[in-house]
């Protein structure tokens, strides 16, 4: 199940309290005794509403529920969906050539297995953002099921293109629960809370992601589908892009490593290995922003080699023109010549 985060571990306490009362609950619905359960999961049948369980513990209670209850919905639906239905979903969506078209018949096709909560995609400039439309009073299941459901959809995505995929935003319409301090753990810092609908927000750029899974992998990841929503995805595909995009809107100010990985969320040690991961580090995206940088005002054509040299974050013309030199093969005056 979905309640666990990139920078947390399986067995690190983090699923809180309400969550375990919804697999309780949905015994209830069904006339059922979830005490086999609770049991196979290590959890105790008393759990206070202030506890947290691990990821592991919770992973066991949801699988054990689902199959015995033989509802993956788990109560939230006016019909049950049967053991494997997300399986399907799943097996609808991987054919995809991107992101974009697999999220896409996600939100059609599972229309088809209720209309009690219906997904869309909608794309602007630069963003995309999957929400949920309410079209049935869930009670009591609400935020059990609006949370499930969006990381049901963001893991298999992350999934399906070998990414993790960097929320910019998560918003629900409910009120801010008590133990709100696991949604920055489950989604993203930027968490909102009494909105319209239940919805997450990342770059748009993903979506045009080729899906990297073939139907043997889907068969092989189903055999362990729960752990896939309990352990995202760690690599981002698109975190070069993310810094190259933040040094350039510093403008010529250059960004300290501490202020570049708050920004994504990340330790500064994580940021740095990951982008060694994939071929780069912050030293050589720097170096290049202050390139463009210079490019830039150099084809404008304006301002003094020294002030583009401020500009682009150099102590002074001369290592300035030394480095764009080494960069392109000609002086900055030489360049600025082509453009005239």
């Amino acid at each position: 199940m979905p309640f666990q985060a990139s920078a947390a571990t399986p067995r690190r306490a983090v699923t809180p309290a309400a969550f375990v009362h919804g697999v309780v609950a949905a015994y209830a619905r069904y006339g059922g005794d979830p005490r086999e359960a609770l049991a196979r999961a290590q959890v105790p049948a008393d759990l206070a509403t202030d506890a947290r369980i691990t990821a592991i513990q919770f992973e066991e209670l949801a699988g054990h529920a689902m199959r015995e209850l033989d509802d993956e919905a788990l109560g939230w639906f006016s019909r049950k969906l049967p053991w494997g239905t997300y399986g399907m979903l799943c097996r609808a969506s991987i054919t995809a050539p991107n992101l974009e078209v697999a999220l896409k018949r996600w939100c059609r096709h599972h229309r088809i297995l209720t209309g009690d909560v219906l997904f869309e995609l909608a794309v602007a400039d630069d963003t995309a953002t999957i929400s949920l439309c309410e079209t049935r009073d869930l009670g009591a299941f609400r935020e059990f099921c609006l949370v499930t459901l969006l990381r049901y959809v963001l893991g298999y995505s992350c999934w399906a293109v070998d990414s993790a995929i960097a929320l910019r935003v998560a918003e629900f319409p409910y009120a801010e629960p008590g133990h709100v301090s696991v949604y920055p753990t489950i989604f993203c810092k930027n968490v909102r809370f009494g909105g319209k609908r239940a919805a997450i927000t990342f770059d748009r750029r993903y979506l045009a992601l080729p899906l990297k899974r073939s139907a043997d992998d889907l068969d092989r990841m189903l055999k362990g589908a729960l752990r896939l929503t309990v352990l995202p995805y760690r690599r981002d595909r698109l975190l070069v892009e993310r810094v190259r995009r933040m040094l350039r809107a510093a403008r010529g100010h250059m960004l300290q490593a501490d202020d570049l990985a708050g920004a994504l969320a990340l330790s500064t040690r994580t940021m740095h290995r990951r982008l060694r991961e994939e071929a780069t580090s912050l030293r050589e995206l720097k170096e290049e922003a202050k390139l463009e940088r210079a490019r830039q005002e150099l084809i404008r054509g304006r301002s003094p080699i020294k002030r583009i040299a401020e500009l682009a974050g150099f102590r002074n013309e001369k290592s300035f023109s030394r480095a764009f030199r080494h960069w392109t093969g000609t002086s900055p005056r030489e360049f600025r010549s082509r453009y005239r």
